[in-house]
């Protein structure tokens, strides 16, 4: 039976990253004859140039009728000083929401051969793994009231919301368990119990779900002790499960772990197995159209894709295999290049890591 992959390349260098999955997918379906089919959509700031929304009703109907989405990134200042609900950021939020992708699964691999390309010592992060598992479509960035108003004395006044349910966190806290279940067996939960009601909640309710998960080992931690630990030893982690916000700061962080964000992919789930995947990195419009951008995290992203959605094990480990591959010969884009590496382009990368992928393969 056919599947839909939808492609969103969004904005900056969205498109440039996305085309390198692209051919890992054409590849896919063309030389080994994957029965898929593929469908191209608008999302963020281009969606509300072309038409008026950064999440138009067209896109939603495709992305509802696919099994999985592939994203590039979304935003740019050229849309920073437009309405805010037309910002190309509301269209990922609504995408999230509209489709339920609660959980979003950022892993923080360390390839060995980007060691030297951390901020911290090697012994600090090497053989470094950890997986993110953030609740996506709650907490502060969904929360209701919110706004910006004008009190009595004539000042203005930013606020937001932070709400969680009890059904919100158990669903959570159980994508965590079964993740760790297939890893380390060790879940940490991340918080602010001591200040925040809504994550004393959380707190509570994760420590209800683990009774149903005797063999897994858990612990809780505050967020800012979670921040410090990262940097500090990062290799105590195995599964962090956290807030919205907090796993959008803790993971960005780790990234620096790794060497790039550049090399970090994502997966936002639904509870039927659908999902969206992206690059953990932004839009980088300073460097749109340069051909210097890296596409590794997108094409990793693409590996989760298969592995999560298409239950493709064997071709993402495969793909994740090609990544390697290509690091071990020396290939490096500019954010990861380092003396005695090959600096090559966006457009290279992706053409070596097709070329590795079918070795591997064939």
């Amino acid at each position: 039976m056919t599947k839909k992959i939808l492609i969103l390349p969004g904005d900056g260098i969205g498109p440039e990253i996305v085309a390198q999955a692209e051919k890992v997918l054409a590849f896919l379906i063309n030389e080994r004859g994957f029965d898929l089919k593929l469908d191209h959509g608008l999302l963020g700031g281009c969606a509300v140039d072309a038409l008026g929304s950064p999440f138009p009703d067209e896109t939603l109907k495709k992305a509802k009728s696919s099994a999985a989405i592939l994203l590039g990134a979304v935003g740019g200042p050229n849309w920073d000083s437009i309405e805010r609900s037309l910002r190309p950021e509301r269209g990922l939020l609504a995408v999230r929401s509209k489709l339920e992708l609660y959980a979003n699964l950022r892993p923080a691999v360390l390839f060995p051969q980007l060691a030297m390309a951390s901020s911290l010592k090697e012994e600090v992060v090497s053989n470094l793994d950890i997986m993110f598992v953030r609740e996506l479509t709650g907490g502060i960035y969904f929360g209701e009231p919110r706004g910006i108003r004008t009190l009595s004395n004539g000042q203005r006044q930013g606020f937001n919301t932070l709400i969680y349910s009890e059904g919100e966190i158990e669903r959570i806290a159980r994508t965590a368990f079964e993740v760790a279940s297939k890893r380390q067996g060790r879940v940490c939960s991340v918080d602010k119990a001591n200040v925040l009601e809504a994550t004393e909640l959380w707190r509570e309710v994760v420590n209800s779900v683990a009774k149903d998960y005797p063999s897994i080992e858990l612990q809780h931690m505050y967020v800012d002790n979670a921040a410090m630990q990262l940097v500090r030893a990062p290799k105590q982690f195995d599964v962090i499960v956290t807030t919205n916000m907090f796993g959008d700061i803790l993971s960005d962080l780790a990234s620096m772990l790794t060497g790039s964000i550049g090399m970090l992919p994502s997966a936002s789930l639904a509870s039927d197995g659908s999902g969206l995947y992206e690059p953990s990195h932004g839009s980088a419009p300073d460097i749109a159209g340069q051909n210097i951008a890296n596409p590794l995290a997108t094409i990793l992203s693409l590996s989760m894709l298969l592995r999560y959605s298409l239950s493709e094990v064997e071709v993402a480990a495969q793909i994740e295999q090609a990544v390697s591959q290509v690091l071990t010969e020396g290939l490096r884009t500019q954010d990861i290049h380092s003396n005695g590496t090959n600096c090559v382009g966006t457009n290279e990368m992706g053409d070596t890591v097709v070329e590795a992928l079918a070795s591997i393969i064939n």
